[in-house]
């Protein structure tokens, strides 16, 4: 049996950290190995406990999650972030993105769902929920650079078939999705988000829903 995914729970408050470890803790291939009031104490031990996955909260008294997501990031020890928020506080979930997190999630999410983001990323995926996706774009928008909207030369590398699946991915579509939509196989949708994620210079899933958007290419 491999090891368990290991997953730290970055937020001040308790009781929302208890219901977390109790759903994360009660599952076979995961386990909870640390926990954090706020971003400063959540780097301090993220460097030591080298997590999975951590789950972060946006909001945080001190140091927030945006900034501890940057340094959490910058410690490179393979630990993966996964942002947590609420619709009034979008705005900042677009700078923990920039900032590498692999995804985000709403604090409602059905709990089914969360252990499925955590394996996800902790397999090396990124998970931008489609349900919130375009509604999160829609409240960031104000935060997004001037040139939203105008002709981008970094889009000059990319085919039309790239241009048009990048749309998709943009709007928070599945790879079946995608296929469905452009009338293509998934196997030919995996290729060319491989190529978009090379040429774009992108990390992962998220890296494009946001180059999209400040390139104008996903309308804002």
């Amino acid at each position: 049996m491999s090891d368990p995914i290991t997953v730290f729970l970055a937020d001040d408050q308790e009781l929302v950290r208890s219901g977390f470890r109790m759903l994360i803790d009660a599952e076979d291939d995961m386990e909870v190995v640390g926990e954090g009031v706020d971003g400063a104490d959540t780097v301090r031990q993220i460097a030591t406990l080298r997590p999975d996955v951590v789950l972060m909260d946006i909001r945080m008294p001190g140091m927030d999650g945006v900034e501890a997501t940057k340094q959490v990031v910058a410690l490179d020890n393979g630990t993966k972030v996964l942002v947590l928020t609420t619709f009034d506080l979008d705005e900042y979930v677009f700078a923990a993105l920039k900032a590498g997190a692999s995804g985000f999630l709403l604090k409602d999410t059905r709990p089914a769902d969360l252990l499925s983001a955590i394996r996800a990323v902790a397999a090396g995926d990124s998970v931008v929920a489609p349900s919130a996706t375009r509604r999160l774009l829609d409240h960031v928008a104000p935060t997004l650079p001037d040139h939203v909207g105008e002709p981008d030369e970094r889009l000059d590398v990319l085919t039309d078939r790239e241009r048009e699946v990048l749309v998709e991915v943009a709007k928070g579509a599945t790879n079946t999705e995608i296929a469905t939509n452009l009338f293509m196989a998934e196997g030919t949708v995996k290729t060319h988000i491989g190529r978009l994620l090379a040429k774009l210079h992108c990390r992962d899933r998220v890296g494009l829903v946001l180059f999209a958007y400040e390139t104008g290419l996903a309308p804002a």
